[in-house]
């Protein structure tokens, strides 16, 4: 019953109108900008270290811990098992539709991030901000901005989080043999340690773990691919005839093609939901826009090399299967492996480094994992500052109370993902990713005048 419904939610929420929404803005940010993510791809680079001169002690964190903070939040099980996942419903071709959807993706992210850094607030002598606030303020909206807090709570600190948890725990089993409720409560403890530190914390931790993790894995991507360099030609070829439906193995499910590339592509850089621009509004720079341009780059972080990383192993590998949409297998790379998804890229590092791929993706996606759901933390926390900000800028006896009680319920959920059926959890995940996308796409499409201003301020400074 419970899974029915989720089904029929999901279904709601992720209306072929919404991914047509995600594309359209993400073509009309390109254009407005003037195709900023390329234009501009060397000054991201030069702006990722660099943070505002007039930088105050305590007042906020770097542009480099904002960067990491969000890539945390981006760079999770949708790596790994959302990737194999989207070849596996969709193809190969559904890994070209996550590079369209990250090229677009980069301008989204720099108009939100960007809308982040000049609507955001004081809070206990650091600034938060994200969609809810320039919802408010932005738009003169308070109520539309409370609804984008609270679903932000729900979906980032409870759907999202079981996501990434039961990925973690399914990994974990499959190569260590540790029961997933054994993952969930070890997971759970450790994340217990860190968030109570609050933004400080959360951005030492993911400045230090997070890159050297995502270069790690690169690396074993690119030993992978040297090792399968002769299938290089034949898997460049399939992902992009599949892409288009020319190939008939997956030509029957083109929809379903564009689609998951669509969908995969989103949930893991979350380019157009407003994760990313809750924690821009942290950053402490001397321009707006110069963080929306950081943001940026952390799309192409995420999807161009990490979850393209995941997708060259296993197609090099040849360690995946495809199914069709009544369950069919149409075609079978790795018959053992069923629908195990996260298996898909355990089997393609097994492939050449022997017995140790299930060990590196469950390491690997256990760190990942660690960082993003202290993102999802992040993001709730923010959102609930928003909810009893005041003219002060302190917090009062009652959010703190509040605050403890969200802690609790977030790791309570860690455990809840790490044992639950995977189906159930991804629909639940979707659902949080497509809720809050429907009001900032449509809030940032309103306000997008101003991020193109603050784009042309500083342009002329440059």
């Amino acid at each position: 019953m419970l899974e029915k419904a989720v089904s029929v939610l999901n279904d709601i929420v992720w209306s072929p109108i919404l991914v047509g929404l995600l594309i359209v803005a993400g073509l009309y940010f390109t254009i407005r900008t003037r195709c900023v993510q390329l234009r501009r791809i060397g000054l991201m680079a030069r702006l990722l270290f660099g943070g505002s001169p007039k930088r105050r002690k305590g007042s906020g964190i770097s542009s480099f811990q904002a960067f990491c903070v969000s890539l945390s939040g981006r760079v999770g099980t949708g790596n790994i098992v959302g990737v194999a996942t989207a070849i596996a419903i969709g193809g190969p071709g559904s890994v070209f539709w996550m590079w369209v959807i990250a090229f677009l993706g980069a301008s989204t992210a720099f108009v939100e991030a960007t809308l982040a850094q000049i609507y955001r607030f004081r809070h206990d002598g650091s600034f938060r901000g994200g969609p809810a606030s320039y919802i408010a303020e932005g738009l003169k909206c308070r109520w539309l901005g409370v609804v984008f807090a609270v679903f932000t709570i729900i979906g980032y600190g409870f759907l999202l989080v079981t996501v990434q948890s039961n990925g973690v725990a399914s990994a974990m089993r499959n190569s260590l043999g540790v029961s997933p409720l054994a993952g969930g409560i070890v997971l759970a403890i450790l994340l217990a340690l860190v968030i109570v530190g609050g933004l400080k914390s959360i951005a030492r931790v993911a400045s230090v773990v997070t890159p050297f993790m995502a270069l790690a894995y690169i690396i074993i991507a690119l030993v992978v691919l040297a090792f399968n360099f002769r299938a290089i030609p034949s898997m460049l070829w399939s992902i992009v005839t599949n892409a288009f439906g020319i190939n008939p193995l997956c030509g029957g499910i083109l929809g379903i093609t564009v689609a998951m590339g669509v969908k995969r592509g989103l949930f893991s850089n979350e380019a157009g939901q407003g994760g990313g621009a809750i924690v821009a509004a942290s950053a402490d720079v001397d321009s707006p826009a110069k963080q929306g341009l950081v943001q940026a780059f952390s799309v192409y972080v995420d999807t161009i090399l990490v979850c393209t990383a995941t997708a060259l192993m296993i197609l090099s590998a040849g360690t995946f299967n495809v199914f069709g949409p009544s369950g069919e297998m149409l075609y079978a790379g790795a018959p053992a492996l069923g629908n195990n998804y996260v298996g898909f890229t355990q089997a393609a590092v097994d492939s050449v480094f022997a017995g140790f791929g299930g060990g590196f993706i469950s390491v690997a996606l256990f760190l990942f994992v660690f960082t993003t759901i202290m993102a999802y933390y992040f993001y709730a926390e923010s959102s609930i500052n928003f909810l009893f900000s005041s003219s002060n800028g302190k917090s009062s006896r009652t959010e703190k109370t509040v605050m403890w009680i969200y802690r609790f319920a977030l790791l309570s959920a860690v455990i809840f993902g790490a044992v639950k059926e995977s189906g159930l959890v991804w629909q639940l995940g979707d659902i949080g990713v497509g809720l809050t996308a429907w009001i900032n796409v449509a809030a940032i499409l309103i306000l997008c005048p101003k991020a193109i201003k603050a784009l042309r301020e500083l342009e002329e400074k440059c």
